[in-house]
């Protein structure tokens, strides 16, 4: 079974940039596709993005394409979301996420299989 852990959360003025990690534990982290999903105040759980095993394949939300790059490096069982331009909206508690299906992570979180514990991102308005 792989297990997920994030870091790289924190506190960031609007218009700057963090870097989360999530370092996954287990011999099978590269055949999964892997993802970010977010979790903001009072609301439910949405996509972010997702990334397939190869790297071949890369989805983003509507609201975060051309600020956030999701990467993974498949030699250190790793996957990294680079947030650029954060936004107060941004604010929210980030979740990695594995799953064997890149799109179907896509669609909705009921279908993700793994997730780690969350890391708290914060921009304030």
């Amino acid at each position: 079974q792989v297990q997920l852990v994030e870091s790289g959360g924190g506190l960031v003025q609007a218009g700057g940039s963090l870097r989360l990690s999530c370092a996954a534990s287990g011999r099978t982290f590269s055949s999964y596709a892997m993802g970010w999903f977010r979790q903001g105040p009072g609301k439910e759980r949405e996509f972010v993005a997702a990334i397939s095993w190869s790297g071949g394949t890369i989805y983003y939300a509507d609201s975060v394409k051309g600020r956030f790059t999701i990467s993974r490096d498949n030699a250190k069982n790793t996957v990294y979301l680079r947030m650029n331009s954060l936004k107060p909206e941004d604010t929210a508690v980030y979740y990695c996420a594995g799953d064997h299906n890149t799109d179907r992570m896509r669609l909705s979180y009921r279908y993700v299989e793994l997730w780690g514990q969350g890391t708290l991102v914060t921009v304030p308005s």
